[in-house]
C-alpha cells in the first residue's frame, strides 16, 4: 500500500482524523478552498453548507489531477469560528461522509481572525499523494 495511517503503539486512535499519514507517489496540493461555487458565489452563509461546498471543491481539484479523496494524506482548515465548528459536529460528519468517505487524513485546524473572501468562514488547504 501506498498510503498508510500513523498509528503510534498506545496512543488512543484518533476520531476523525489520522495523527499522520505516510505516501509515496505523485504529489497533488490545492490553494486553499472555500465554500463558494465555480462562479465564485456564495450560495449559503452556512458554516456547515460551506464546508461542504469547499470539500467538493477539493474533489473538483483532485479529479483534475486523476486523484480522489481517498488519495488525502493533510487537510488544513482554516475557520473564522470555532463555536461554528464545535456547534453542529453531527451534521460536519456528515457532510464530510458524504463528500470525502470515510477516509481521515491528517487535519489541523486553526481559528483565524478573518479569510479573505468577507463570507468566507472556511478555507481549507489539501495534500493528497496518487499512489506509483
Amino acid at each position: 500500500m501506498s498510503i498508510q495511517t500513523l498509528q503510534p503503539d498506545g496512543w488512543k486512535p484518533a476520531r476523525g482524523y489520522a495523527n499522520g499519514m505516510a505516501a509515496r507517489g505523485r504529489l497533488v496540493v490545492t490553494g486553499g478552498l472555500i465554500g463558494w461555487n465555480s462562479r465564485c458565489e456564495f450560495e449559503s452563509d452556512d458554516f456547515v453548507d460551506q464546508v461542504a461546498q469547499t470539500l467538493r471543491n477539493i474533489v473538483a481539484v483532485l479529479a483534475e489531477a486523476g486523484a480522489g479523496p481517498e488519495h488525502l494524506v493533510r487537510l488544513t482548515w482554516y475557520i473564522t469560528s470555532k463555536a461554528d465548528y464545535l456547534a453542529d459536529q453531527k451534521r460536519l460528519g456528515q457532510v464530510y461522509k458524504e463528500v470525502i468517505g470515510r477516509h481521515y487524513p491528517a487535519m489541523a485546524v486553526v481559528q483565524v481572525v478573518a479569510l479573505v473572501e468577507d463570507r468566507a468562514k472556511v478555507e481549507i488547504e489539501a495534500t493528497a499523494v496518487i499512489p506509483e
